[in-house]
């Protein structure tokens, strides 16, 4: 009897170091991501925290000034500029890409549209397109000039050259331009991926029922799509709250008034005027306003189809 019960020991002891033995090539075979996020992720979030109270040029010795560069980020009217623009091109490029991405879905998940896969690989390609060619060709598009491609089309209507380059909303409209060019693909394969996965029988259902395409839309497909509506809305707000590239290419390191976004002030003030305390200021109150719109836009996103 002794034996026995020492022999199931010995057993329990060798399974539970198996299974040890399990979780931790587990544990190794997933570490790189986190040793990688730890290092050029989690790093670089802490010590923009610390640095956001800190005087320092990125070469000498750190200075603590408390809470002094969050109150110089706060009294300088540019960085005030930088984030109405930047929320003037999430209201112009950002909330039209989410509304025609839920049209082009429907209308691509519509049994009358032919060629389907080619249509769906044409609308995702603004998506893989380099950011770069995409802000050039649109830099040339609309370009200040009589013989500006936009210019050129308002002349067939009478109306009269825009300049693009420098108007207060010009600049706003090129670059949300840019920005629903490219996210709109994207955020449309989402919400084809969301509707495909809706059951037929409920339209069939509804469809004998007498319902409209209308009601379709509002009873059916909005309510089952919330959760993939708050997903994308999310992410764009985050997206267009971080717009850099962009304009960057499009004004240039000018930094004009007209086009400068959050990240671009704050790349300003590190990298060009080497103050990286306000800049990591700045980059501190992003964050803030960032979780502030998308709590919001998720709360107002999870009541639609209620």
């Amino acid at each position: 009897m002794a034996k026995t019960e020492t022999t199931l020991k010995t057993a329990k002891r060798s399974s539970l170091s198996e299974r040890t033995k399990e979780a931790i090539s587990g544990y190794i075979y997933i570490s790189p991501f986190f040793v990688l996020f730890a290092i050029f992720g989690l790093f670089p979030i802490i010590f923009s925290f610390y640095l956001g109270f800190q005087k320092w040029n990125g070469l000498g010795e750190m200075e603590f000034v408390g809470l002094q560069n969050f109150k110089w980020v706060l009294s300088d009217e540019i960085f005030w500029t930088s984030l109405s623009n930047t929320l003037i091109m999430w209201v112009l490029g950002t909330i039209p890409q989410l509304l025609f991405g839920i049209i082009l879905a429907y209308a691509l998940n519509a049994a009358l549209i032919k060629m389907k896969s080619f249509f769906r690989v044409a609308i995702f390609m603004p998506y893989v397109t380099s950011t770069v060619a995409v802000a050039i060709v649109f830099g040339i598009m609309f370009n200040s000039q009589d013989f500006g491609l936009i210019n050129v089309i308002l002349g067939w209507f009478g109306v009269d050259p825009i300049s693009w380059n420098t108007s207060w909303w010009g600049v706003k409209i090129a670059i949300s331009t840019m920005v629903f060019w490219r996210w709109v693909g994207y955020n449309t394969i989402i919400y084809l991926a969301g509707l495909q996965a809706i059951p037929n029988e409920l339209y069939e259902a509804a469809q004998i029922d007498g319902a409209t395409i209308r009601q379709k839309i509002q009873y059916i497909t909005i309510p089952m799509l919330r959760p993939i509506i708050i997903l994308t809305v999310f992410t764009s707000t985050i997206g267009a709250l971080q717009l850099f590239t962009e304009p960057l290419i499009y004004i240039g390191r000018s930094f004009r008034e007209e086009g400068i976004t959050v990240v671009l002030y704050l790349y300003r003030e590190a990298f060009t005027n080497l103050s990286f305390g306000p800049a990591s200021a700045a980059a501190i109150i992003l964050f803030i306003i960032i979780i502030i719109l998308s709590s919001i836009n998720v709360f107002v996103a999870n009541r639609i189809g209620r």
